[in-house]
């Protein structure tokens, strides 16, 4: 291991010295008038850029080579141009004041409009050479500073302070969902995200426009790719597979497939309990973009329509059998011995597709039209009988019962049985407008309607017969039939001053639920400020009000009962944040940080078991979080992407009903720190690390069922490293075939035995004992990919 960090090192301290050379010129107007503030990106990689100074010059160093440029400015628009060599030095560009004119979503020409967004971009191509335990996408999210996740095998992840459900996700704006019934990381399938088929990322940790839906904590927008010309990829590996294949039919229609398997059984069995386990997951998706615009229309793309088709199947079946599990401290060590006795099963089929219409009726005005559907039948059984024993063991090497029980503190059996099925039907359309009112404002409007059917049936208990005592640890039966509409509608403007230094979009969202009458009103604002400096330097507030309404697993309490009348929950986000963009070593980097405060109320307090929330299913709490964020991204290696982040937060709530006043929330992680890496070899950028690295400080944590000790320990810190090798070969000659990937990864290299959740056990003198559920252990996993 030392021997590899090493040559990891040498390997980036020799790439700093790259030959490399750069590009510099005037960018002027008709006039022969300097223009500042004009955005100078790269085509190949948007995120290597520069910005024009106060007297319309700029610089970019870059690898030797010739360049696609695109520069775009406000007044001025966007140019495009090609094949530009580096060592141009007296280099100029002269930009054509036009008549601005709304577009369709990510076009160029609305980048200035778009950086007044709170948004963090992402890498796609990062994303999928991220080395994680099954290629899933939301593992990039867990590199970003203010978002936290202690199980690899999930997909789930918190944001400053949050939990999974106060999220929102979209894909080209239609709304995507992931399964229910789950309560174990294990028992997951991949998220929606298909990595392969992305092809630009932005995540809002909070203070999104009143454009975007009603939750507490994020908004993940992602769009897929519009391939113009044939591109693909199959990869196969130990945990699955995946394929993808995309090409433009004609001019008027361009297609994705893709479809993934995963097969987790090699690194389920790493865990400490050992059994059989067959678990299995496939998911397809495919994404067709139409142009419906018609030969006799001079714009291309006047009406486009984007169809999202998806189907996911998962089947986990798991016999335990038996499980060693050793804690305590280096004075006392103990250890737990279980034998089990039946089977897990968790069945699920998820259906989603949804559709984006958009028509430009003029240069100034666009409509959208997104309607989208979601249909899932989850089933979960379980019946598993385990008898335990708890002793002390010897510690002492120079001891002839060294590593062996010697003193028996528990015997004991528990018991875990579960019939449950879910069916879910939800629907969401929504009708968005957009006008230009000026080349410097632009207005914004739109309402919406979703309808959820849920019917879900809970048969499920445990007991626990510890010490000579059987405890009902838990007890629900009951069915419920839900269906709720909630109507939204939302208005906003954004207006830029006409040197692109001042920028503001203000707005509000109104959201009606039928189930318990609530009409709530949403303000939001965002200003921000970028002032004409030789270092791009941009600074950012944004405050809102956000809600979420109740959802059925927040009307059910931990004892299974429905609770009518409850309210939506509802948080404020105060934002400061700050970006600047420098040179290091040559090259651009960005350097961003962010200090929020929230304050929410109408909390409605839960618990977590492993990844499942237990809601207490009312609205008697109230929280806050504060915190900060900070990130610098860039070219750490020349040719790569690379990033390290930082976050710092506390999150307390206060439930009416304990009269403790504020503790620890169950997400308060206080410190988060992660980072993405990538190197090459200096003479042969084919051979690639890639390094993924995260660590979280504990959890709170306390014994179930005691409110007075809830969330009064701390438990252990999380970390994680992976690391995974690649190697290209160019197929030249090949008819097909374009380049073939081999690939090692070292998931966990450093071996963690990192603690999931805790069983609380009591022994004969009824102390509580929290036994560790660790996770999973070292684990090499060999992949081989082509690209076509």
């Amino acid at each position: 291991m030392r021997k590899l960090v090493f040559s990891i090192l040498v390997l980036s301290f020799s790439l700093a010295f790259t030959q490399e050379d750069v590009i510099e010129g005037h960018i002027v107007d008709e006039n022969g008038e300097s223009i500042p503030a004009v955005n100078v990106i790269l085509k190949s990689d948007r995120s290597k850029g520069t910005i024009s100074n106060t007297d319309g010059y700029f610089l970019l160093e870059l690898p030797l080579g010739t360049y696609d440029l695109i520069f775009s400015h406000i007044q001025y628009g966007t140019h495009e141009l090609t094949d530009i060599p580096t060592g141009v030095s007296d280099f100029v560009v002269t930009m054509k004041a036009e008549a601005t004119q709304l577009d369709d979503v990510q076009v160029e020409g609305q980048r200035e409009r778009d950086a007044i967004n709170p948004a963090t971009n992402i890498d796609a191509k990062s994303a999928r050479n991220l080395p994680s335990a099954f290629g899933d996408f939301n593992k990039v999210l867990l590199t970003l500073p203010g978002v936290a996740g202690n199980n690899e095998l999930s997909s789930a992840y918190n944001v400053r302070g949050g939990n999974f459900d106060e999220n929102l996700v979209y894909v080209n704006d239609i709304p995507v969902y992931r399964p229910f019934l789950a309560n174990a990381g294990r028992q997951e399938g991949l998220s929606f995200i298909n990595p392969d088929l992305v092809g630009d990322i932005d995540f809002y940790a909070g203070g999104w426009e009143a454009k975007y839906g009603d939750k507490l904590s994020s908004s993940l927008n992602i769009d897929y790719k519009e391939p113009e010309e044939l591109e693909g990829q199959f990869n196969a590996g130990l945990l699955g597979g995946s394929a993808y294949i995309g090409n433009q039919i004609t001019d008027d229609i361009q297609y994705l497939f893709g479809v993934r398997h995963r097969d987790s059984r090699y690194l389920l069995n790493t865990l400490e309990t050992d059994g059989q386990y067959l678990p299995t997951y496939t998911d397809v998706q495919a994404f067709f973009t139409f142009d419906l615009t018609g030969r006799n229309s001079d714009q291309i793309n006047r009406t486009k329509l984007n169809w999202l088709l998806a189907y996911g199947r998962n089947r986990y079946l798991t016999l335990p059998e038996s499980q060693t599990t050793e804690f305590g401290s280096v004075s006392q060590n103990l250890r737990i011995q279980t034998a089990f006795e039946g089977r897990e099963e968790l069945d699920y089929d998820t259906y989603q597709s949804g559709f984006n219409l958009s028509h430009k009726w003029s240069n100034k005005f666009l409509s959208r039209w997104i309607a989208s559907a979601v249909s899932t039948s989850e089933r979960e059984n379980y019946n598993v009988e385990g008898a335990y024993r708890i002793c002390d063991v010897d510690n002492n090497p120079g001891s002839n019962s060294f590593n062996e029980c010697v003193v028996v503190r528990g015997i004991g059996r528990n018991f875990d049985y579960g019939r449950n099925k879910l069916e879910a039907r939800i629907y969401n359309t929504e009708w968005r407008n957009e006008y230009l009112l000026s080349d410097w404002s632009i207005l914004e409007a739109g309402v919406g309607f979703n309808r959820n059917i849920i019917n879900d049936e809970l048969n499920e208990y445990a007991f626990l017969d510890s010490a000579g005592f059987v405890n009902l640890n838990e007890s629900t039966f009951n069915d419920l039939d839900l269906q709720t509409n909630t109507y939204t509608a939302y208005l906003q403007a954004t207006v830029f001053s006409k040197d692109s230094m001042h920028a503001v979009n203000f707005g509000g969202r109104v959201n009606h639920l039928d189930y318990n009458g609530e009409t709530l009103f949403s303000p939001r604002v965002i200003y921000r400020y970028k002032p004409n400096w030789e270092k791009e330097t941009s600074f950012r507030i944004s405050a809102g009000k956000y809600v979420q309404n109740p959802f059925y697993r927040e009307l059910r309490d931990q004892n299974g009962e429905i609770k009518e009348y409850i309210k939506s929950q509802q948080s404020i986000h105060l934002i400061g944040a700050m970006e600047r963009v420098f040179n290091w070593w040559g090259r651009p980097f960005l350097f961003s940080t962010e200090a929020y405060y929230k304050a929410l109320k109408n909390v409605i307090a839960y618990d977590i078991d492993n990844v499942r929330l237990r809601y207490f299913a009312n609205n008697d709490a109230e929280a806050f979080a504060y915190g900060f964020d900070f990130r610098i991204n860039g070219e750490f290696i020349p040719g790569t992407q690379s990033w390290f982040s930082l976050g710092i937060l506390n999150t307390q709530e206060d439930i009416a009903q304990d009269n403790k006043g504020y503790i620890r929330r169950p997400t308060d992680q206080r410190i988060n720190l992660a980072f993405y890496f990538e190197d090459h070899l200096p003479n042969d950028p084919s051979m690639r690390v890639y390094v993924n690295s995260v660590f979280g400080s504990g959890y709170p944590l306390g014994p179930p069922n005691e409110i007075n000790a809830r969330n009064i320990f701390s438990g252990d810190e999380y970390y994680r490293v992976d690391i995974g090798l690649s190697k290209s070969f160019e197929l030249s000659n090949h008819k097909y075939l374009k380049t073939l990937w081999l690939r090692a990864e070292v998931l966990n290299v450093l071996g963690a035995d990192n603690t999931l959740s805790y069983s609380w056990i009591q022994d004969v003198t009824g102390a509580q004992l929290a036994i560790p559920n660790s996770l999973s252990a070292r684990f090499l996993n060999l992949r081989i990919s082509a690209d076509f």
